[in-house]
């Protein structure tokens, strides 16, 4: 594999930042911890290609006859990737929203006769819900001008008096970075107040109350205002905190040009009677779609408990909830299943902005969506979009989380599955790169078609045949990271209304499963669950592969405890891990992750069942492992990456990981029980000694004589060559696309047969 570290390294860190600007197709639906386009794009040409990867990376690539496999596809990008340069894939995963999101991602669209379906549906929207989202402008005097936001605040009793109270945390609306000032909400009138300084905010405009920025509510009390009485929150109770509209943000495009910032102001009786109206229309509106179910228990969805919802539909206000069930029985009439299928997947995709769990953001001005957190954050202070979105004159969005937005990101999506392109960086500058002749999809334009292959199943429990893979390539769970299918049912539960029967898994009552291999305290899932799950799912994909080929992926944790789940998988499997590859996949500033120590950086780990590795890097004490740490920190500080302490713990975990991995491959027993596999592991790896010993050195704390051990670690099968054999002996394996063995599936769904033929 002729892999460039800092080559992809640069490019996959750059494309974090902005990942819908060079992979497009991501906006087809929200999906958790995406890996960059690049990195898997890089692994696949230096698999099949025997040319520089620097040669191949901008131009077309075609590998017909090739399948590659994922066995845990969650948003889809190793599959892309494969089947974008003309391989057969075939994917699995347990959760029934990743098989539906890739298969959108992946399936052939008509856009044209999409474009107008949806227009159909958001002028028929227009007309039923249009005016419920419209306001008056008070400084210009202009009438039924659109809404871009409405803001709402969590208010309880008073547990003494029984008055309304306001839990505000703060009374900051808008700061002045993308505003000429300071939007202070009076505490006394709610009237809203431009301020230049913070520090001396002065007087309410309106009742000449002192303005103040912090607000009353915070560690679940609040002082009531009228009699002081320290109220405490959430009252699980009694159900779910009510709301109440305090500020609207909205556009005025007549006075757009000329008016200085945006436009905000505190509700009028009629925006306050329009939303009473939606209420009133909700409770008279017999609904078909919105769900009925239950939150079931989770570790995010029991933070919801705690909150009082315990049903789905409580985290929706009236207006959305209109919206929503009209627009459901919009799509169902829609006779053509390809195009209510997208429609369908819009609407699950808007769901994220249109709840009231959408937080305000005072700075940049926006709403943002449910999972701007890998979670579900409950906040004080909510933020309703408009529902149907805004465009202004020359066609572009404004605001976000409307059904307009949802569309131009959808259809700008599939038009780069017909027209892929690569973005170059040379000096300053950035040049989109067109990629003619590659396309993504089962057919497109009369091309040689491409078997496409998903299952809504666990990788266990489909036959495939032994040595008809030719790579497995794949992004698996991290152990305890994203709650994949508590997040995802929010989605799952409206979506499953709407398609029911006609996708595969969609017959369950929900996306969660017990079999998922992430970390679960609530479900009992831990790390025992994880490395059987993960050794399980590696066997069968070893047993698959043809003899040399990879099974490629990426991996990172704090805790040096997965990484000894993972070589207990691999070794499991009959592999080697021929390499560890550090590489960006993630973005600094998540939100979900800004702060936090957690690395930016994964190890992928390429293992085979036989092949080749340098001696170079294979090392037998700590100060080995150190060398091969600063080269791979050198590599990426070239690619522009600034490495963390957390991007060098990643590092070191995968070096251990690797060398365990190769320590143990001729005396590994899968026959132990797990607790004891872990565990010799384990000591294995600890012969190297404590690993924060080797990380204190990179950042120089510690001397590099420190780091030693008495008893260094043989490495076994060294050969006097640099490059050191391991395995079977080597077999000549042809890649001619009419000697490629085909793929044999159990079970296989005849309604994806027929979308997707092999």
């Amino acid at each position: 594999m002729n892999f460039d570290v800092s080559m992809i390294a640069a490019m996959a860190l750059k494309e974090k930042q902005i990942q819908q600007n060079y992979r497009p197709i991501i906006a087809v639906h929200k999906w958790f911890a995406r890996r960059p386009g690049t990195l898997f794009r890089g692994l696949l040409l230096s698999e099949f290609s025997e040319e520089p990867l620097a040669d191949t990376f901008f131009r077309a690539n075609d590998f017909p006859g090739r399948i590659v496999a994922d066995p845990f596809i969650g948003g889809g990008t190793p599959l892309i990737e494969a089947n974008r340069v003309g391989c057969d894939v075939i994917g699995f995963d347990i959760n029934p929203m990743a098989t539906w999101i890739v298969r959108e991602e992946i399936e052939h669209l008509d856009i044209e006769a999409y474009r107008e379906a949806a227009g159909n549906l958001i002028a028929a929207l227009e007309s039923e819900v249009g005016p419920a989202y419209r306001t008056d402008c008070p400084l210009y005097g202009d009438r039924d001008v659109p809404v871009k936001y409405f803001l709402w605040v969590k208010v309880v009793d008073c547990e003494k008096c029984g008055r309304d109270v306001d839990l505000f945390p703060g009374y900051l609306l808008a700061d002045d970075t993308r505003h000429p000032k300071n939007v202070l909400i009076c505490s006394e009138c709610g009237e809203l107040n431009e301020v230049l300084n913070l520090g001396s905010p002065g007087k309410c405009d309106s009742c000449a109350a002192a303005l103040i920025e912090s607000g009353p509510a915070g560690r679940n009390r609040c002082a009531c205002r009228h009699c002081g009485h320290d109220n405490s929150y959430p009252r699980p109770g009694s159900g779910p905190l009510r709301h109440r509209m305090f500020a609207i943000e909205y556009y005025n495009p007549r006075r757009k040009e000329a008016h200085s910032g945006r436009f905000f102001k505190k509700p009028s009786e009629k925006d306050l009677a329009c939303a009473a109206a939606a209420a009133k229309r909700w409770q008279n509106l017999r609904p078909k779609f919105v769900p009925e179910q239950k939150i079931p228990s989770g570790d995010e969805t029991d933070r919801l408990h705690r909150w009082g919802y315990s049903h789905y539909r409580e985290l929706f206000n009236e207006r959305q909830l209109v919206g929503l069930e009209l627009s459901c029985r919009l799509i169902e009439k829609v006779s053509n299943e390809r195009l209510r299928h997208a429609l369908a997947t819009n609407l699950s995709d808007l769901l994220r902005y249109q709840n009231m769990l959408c937080r305000y953001d005072t700075m940049a001005l926006k709403s943002l969506d449910i999972f701007a957190v890998h979670g579900f954050p409950v906040g004080l202070i909510q933020c309703e979009s408009n529902f149907l979105g805004i465009v202004n004159g020359s066609g572009a969005s404004v605001g976000s989380g409307g059904w307009r937005n949802i569309v131009e990101k959808y259809a700008k999506a599939k038009r780069y599955c017909e027209a892929p392109f690569e973005t170059r960086h040379q000096g300053g500058r950035k040049t989109l790169v067109p990629i003619k002749g590659e396309w993504i999809g089962e057919r497109w334009n009369g091309g040689r078609p491409r078997s496409v292959t998903i299952r809504c199943a666990s990788s266990t429990d489909v036959e495939l045949e032994p040595q008809s893979l030719d790579a497995v390539f794949t992004d698996p769970p991290y152990l305890g990271n994203v709650q994949y299918g508590e997040l995802m049912d929010f989605c799952y539960v409206w979506l499953r209304r709407l398609v029911g029967s006609e996708a595969e898994g969609f017959a369950r009552a929900t996306s969660i499963s017990s079999h998922e291999l992430t970390g679960n305290e609530t479900q009992a899932r831990g790390l025992i669950h994880f490395t059987d799950g993960l050794s399980a799912v590696y066997r069968a994909m070893a047993h698959a592969l043809k003899p040399g080929a990879p099974l490629a992926f990426t991996f990172h944790h704090n805790r040096l405890e997965a990484y000894h789940a993972v070589g207990v998988a691999i070794l499991d499997a009959g592999l080697v891990c021929s390499a560890t590859l550090p590489c960006p996949a993630e973005m600094g500033g998540s939100i979900h992750i800004h702060g936090t120590g957690s690395s930016i950086i994964d190890s992928i780990f390429v293992c085979r069942n036989h092949g080749t590795v340098r001696r170079s890097q294979l090392f037998d004490t700590p100060a080995g492992l150190l060398d091969l740490v600063m080269a791979d920190l050198d590599q990426l500080r070239a690619a522009g990456v600034k490495p963390t302490v957390g991007d060098t713990r990643c590092i070191v975990f995968g070096h251990l990981t690797r060398m365990g991995i190769w320590n143990l491959r001729g005396v590994w027993d899968t026959g132990a029980p797990t607790p004891a596999r872990l565990a010799r592991f384990a000591e294995a790896v600890a012969q190297y000694g404590d690993p924060r010993a080797v990380i204190d050195a990179v950042g120089h704390r510690t001397p590099l004589a420190q780091v030693q051990v008495a008893q260094p670690s043989p490495v076994y099968g060294q050969a006097p060559q640099d490059a050191v054999s391991f395995g079977p002996s080597p077999i000549s394996v042809c890649r001619k696309p009419c000697c490629s063995t085909n793929v044999s599936l159990a079970a296989r769904s005849p309604a994806i047969a027929t979308a997707f033929p092999s």
